[in-house]
């Protein structure tokens, strides 16, 4: 019972550890770290899989966001990132969203604007999709999770380049995160529900 007991509580102290040290990460505005703490926590302790196990859509938006910001809507980073998923200003603006305060303010906002940015990468990206998918480049295996994904992080146009490339122009963010990053680490999600829709409606 007392070696119960103590497991249930080491349990407890290792998974706190971890949480803690990722919003400390992130509230400094280095959201991209908390995957390196992730990886090392995985690698020291083995079972912690992370909050979303499964390979739905909802799990797929859920460990971007985690990813991205802790998960919390109301984030802005250094950089001027804003929410949950880490919006540009600029891609705010292409889906018809001016208002920053509400926007940080709105969880439902927030993800209806990445599911819209989602259906509108899809169909930017449709041949690369169609191309790519179930292929290897640079050591990965390409979904159409991994393309959304890293398309959310590079932008359509630099991830059409990258394709047409095959790896070459290999972008990455202020933080270091590269497009093989992210199509590695969100790789396999079902995102098959997701619309493909030149103009997405919010």
């Amino acid at each position: 019972m007392r070696l119960l007991n103590f497991l249930n509580k080491k349990k407890s102290t290792l998974k706190t550890t971890f949480i803690a040290t990722s919003l400390l990460i992130t509230s400094s505005g280095f959201a991209s770290a908390t995957v390196l703490d992730e990886e090392a926590f995985n690698k020291e302790h083995g079972a912690y899989k992370g909050p979303y196990a499964d390979n739905t859509f909802y799990d797929f938006k859920e460990a971007l966001g985690f990813k991205e910001s802790g998960g919390r809507y109301h984030i802005v980073n250094r950089l001027g990132y804003l929410g949950k998923y880490q919006f540009g200003k600029s891609t705010l603006k292409s889906l018809k969203i001016f208002d920053t305060f509400k926007f940080l303010k709105s969880p439902k906002l927030q993800e209806k604007a990445f599911v819209a940015l989602c259906s509108a990468n899809k169909w930017a990206l449709r041949r690369e999709i169609k191309k790519w998918t179930g292929k290897t480049i640079k050591g990965v295996v390409v979904t159409e999770s991994g393309i959304l994904a890293a398309a959310h992080l590079s932008g359509a146009t630099r991830l059409r380049e990258f394709f047409k490339g095959r790896g070459a122009r290999d972008f990455r963010d202020a933080f270091g995160t590269s497009i093989t990053d992210y199509m590695r680490k969100f790789s396999g999600f079902d995102t098959t529900s997701v619309e493909s829709n030149l103009n997405p409606v919010l």
